[in-house]
């Protein structure tokens, strides 16, 4: 008999990617995945799986370049945000039309962060792309959802690994992606050549938005910083809180937050790193 297994999917931009390729292992594996909660990129994700469009995801961001990448960043004179985060999603509809969330075949949670009131919002009905829109507002990067007299932003501000959030039943396996994992060593394998040449504009709007660099004392690099320093704090007290019966760490330095080019190379991490949990549980 398969093992069933309720999933939970953390936040933490293009990283997310390696997502696909824990999903893609554990089915390998004989594993059945039978519930999903997400957070940020991990909503996306596990919502595309969740309606049964994974595969549909998968071969159109694999084919993702750099260029393609800064075709998304859909700029706004907005005050509250640098993107509006509504082309990406337009694109998806083209190939994944919108589905309630209580229509899905798996039980699915998206998180969001309410952040006049201070609480979570989850979603586990209504539209798909909405939940997913707010659920990846990274605070200064995307611009706010309005919602039910209040505003929405990142779920990874307050609940980066929504595990509590999942919905599982007796025997089933808990397994956390956590995307906020030690830190590799070594980064070469991330510092590909890009597809083509970007003008000196894109590339540097690109490097600001993405990496994180403390050196470059800009604001959004070093607000990235911060807040990923706040979340994975978060996120390991939620792991030590609820030990699943299975986490599969992914280094937070692995890519950075609009790395989405990389797609082939973190699926492919992501099959490995499941590997290498697995072998070193009891589970199988």
């Amino acid at each position: 008999m398969k093992q069933n297994v309720a999933l939970v999917l953390s936040s933490g931009g293009s990283r997310g990617l390696a997502h696909i390729g824990v999903i893609n292992e554990l089915v390998k594996q004989g594993f059945q995945i039978t519930s999903v909660s997400g957070s940020s990129i991990g909503s996306v994700i596990g919502g595309v799986y969740a309606m049964g469009k994974i595969q549909e995801y998968t071969e159109w961001v694999s084919a993702f370049n750099k260029r393609d990448v800064w075709g998304f960043m859909d700029f706004t004179p907005a005050t509250n945000g640098l993107l509006k985060g509504e082309r990406v999603f337009d694109k998806m509809k083209a190939f994944i039309p919108d589905i309630n969330i209580e229509d899905m075949p798996i039980p699915f949670a998206a998180v969001a962060t309410d952040i006049f009131h201070e609480k979570e919002v989850v979603f586990t009905k209504g539209s798909f792309y909405e939940a997913a829109r707010a659920s990846i507002a990274i605070p200064a990067i995307f611009t706010p959802v309005k919602y039910n007299h209040t505003i929405l932003l990142d779920g990874g501000i307050i609940n980066p690994i929504p595990i509590e959030h999942v919905v599982r039943k007796n025997r089933d396996i808990l397994v956390v992606v956590n995307l906020y994992g030690k830190k590799m060593l070594d980064v070469s394998k991330g510092n590909k050549v890009e597809n083509g040449k970007l003008n000196g504009l894109m590339k540097t709007l690109t490097t600001l938005i993405s990496t994180g660099d403390k050196q470059s004392k800009g604001y959004y690099s070093l607000l990235n910083d911060t807040t990923s320093t706040m979340i994975h704090r978060i996120a390991e007290m939620s792991i030590e809180k609820y030990k699943p019966d299975l986490l599969i760490n992914i280094p937070h330095n692995s890519a950075g937050t609009f790395e989405f080019y990389r797609a082939k190379e973190l699926i492919e991490y992501g099959k490995e790193a499941t590997r290498k949990a697995l072998s070193e549980s009891q589970i199988l």
